[in-house]
């Protein structure tokens, strides 16, 4: 008896367990009715949002209009552009007497910058009772109308239903200006950094490739290629972002310049941990930092260290550059003189510094504050600036190879 009294609990026991794992199951999956309206809402919402974020053209307007539709529960639902032109129509505007009415109202909207309404657009034979246009207002701005087609009486929130989904239409194509904005703005700073590259650094590259022309001809020739290699890159028309090998490459063809202008007074120790070449960060945020080290470290002096660091960091990659140069007085960085390190002095300030508040700032934008530089620094004991980068990030790819064309044959 005890065996079976036994065998009876358990198999109770398993049962009551399966009961419970059942219902919580159950209880995960099945939502009440208002819970799946709300997220089927969303859902619909997210949809028409995804390509409005690319800005109002023919294609986003195509693709965002069976969405909307469903968002305002209308027959039917056009979207104009700024200039009256259609982009895109759905249900009963799409076709029939009802495409010249919608046009005016659209016409009417955007000249007046506020909700226009007219009943029974095209007569007693249409089922449409009344069509509803709603202005996209982007800063005060009209950038298009949504209009669409009710077949019954409008009830009371109707107008204010149509207004909202309006609004939210406007909402989205505002971030996509914002993000076309900052698009502009990042290509800006990379131009900006780009004209302070430092014009002594070209100077003195080609004093020191005129140096070996006549003295080492073959060196001449394979330091002018690494000159036409570094240019390229560093004024390459292709992306914001760039692979940390493809930087490191060009940051050899830099020190390479250097070395040879130095001699054996400059030594430079690299180190890399091969799992973080891949990483992707903005394009030229290292090279100012080298350039940097290399002006700081060996300023008034004829030999110097450098060091290059980048190692794995668990989902962020570290990247140092250090010098055992002067140093400076840490109160000027925590005044917010990030480019008081360049050792050129106020006699150089016209655009001769590398720019480390450009790739602070590029920084901080591309992958939030808390990615920004870190100086560490004293009198008498060199520098050393660092950075994180995570692996990855959202938004933050390569659009095209580094420059788009294969190196100089040696």
């Amino acid at each position: 008896m005890s065996g079976e009294l036994i065998a009876i609990t358990v198999v109770g026991v398993v049962v009551a367990a399966t009961a419970i794992v059942v219902a919580l199951r159950t209880r995960r999956v099945v939502s009440t009715p208002a819970e799946r309206a709300v997220h089927d809402t969303l859902h619909t919402a997210a949809l028409a949002a995804a390509p409005l974020r690319r800005g109002l053209t023919d294609e986003s307007a195509a693709a965002a209009i069976a969405p909307l539709r469903t968002l305002t529960g209308a027959e039917g639902v056009a979207l104009y552009g700024p200039d009256t032109q259609l982009l895109a129509c759905d249900g009963e505007l799409a076709a029939g007497p009802m495409v010249d009415a919608a046009a005016e109202l659209a016409a009417a909207a955007l000249t007046e910058g506020h909700p226009s309404v007219r009943s029974d657009p095209a007569g007693a034979a249409s089922p449409i009772r009344q069509l509803l246009a709603a202005p996209l207002l982007t800063d005060d701005i009209v950038a298009g109308v949504l209009v669409v087609a009710i077949r019954d009486e409008p009830r009371p929130g109707t107008i204010g239903t149509i207004t909202e989904v309006a609004r939210y239409v406007a909402s989205q194509l505002q971030l996509a200006e914002l993000d076309a904005s900052r698009a502009r703005l990042d290509r800006a700073e990379v131009l900006a950094l780009r004209a302070q590259i430092s014009p002594h650094f070209i100077y003195n590259a080609l004093n020191t490739i005129a140096s070996f022309v006549r003295t080492d001809p073959d060196r001449a020739r394979e330091l002018i290629l690494d000159f036409a290699d570094f240019t390229r890159y560093s004024f390459r028309a292709a992306g914001e972002y760039t692979p940390l090998a493809d930087e490191l490459r060009n940051i050899d063809r830099y020190l390479t310049l250097e070395r040879a202008r130095f001699g054996d007074g400059l030594t430079v120790k690299l180190q890399v941990a091969p799992e973080v070449l891949g990483v992707v960060l903005p394009f030229l945020a290292l090279q100012p930092l080298v350039e940097n080290a290399v002006r700081h470290g060996m300023a008034g002096r004829r030999i110097g260290t450098i060091s290059i660091v980048a190692r794995d960091a668990g989902p962020d990659c570290l990247l140092s550059v250090d010098d055992d140069g002067i140093g400076m007085d840490p109160e000027l960085l925590r005044s917010g003189a990030i480019d008081a390190l360049d050792p050129a002095g106020p006699a150089e300030s016209d655009g001769a510094h590398v720019g480390l508040t450009n790739v602070d700032q590029r920084l901080r934008s591309a992958f939030g504050n808390d990615y920004g530089l870190v100086v560490e620094t004293a009198v008498g004991a060199g520098t050393k600036v660092s950075m994180r980068i995570p692996k990855f990030a959202a938004g933050v790819r390569v659009d095209s190879p580094a420059d788009g064309r294969e190196p100089h044959p040696r």
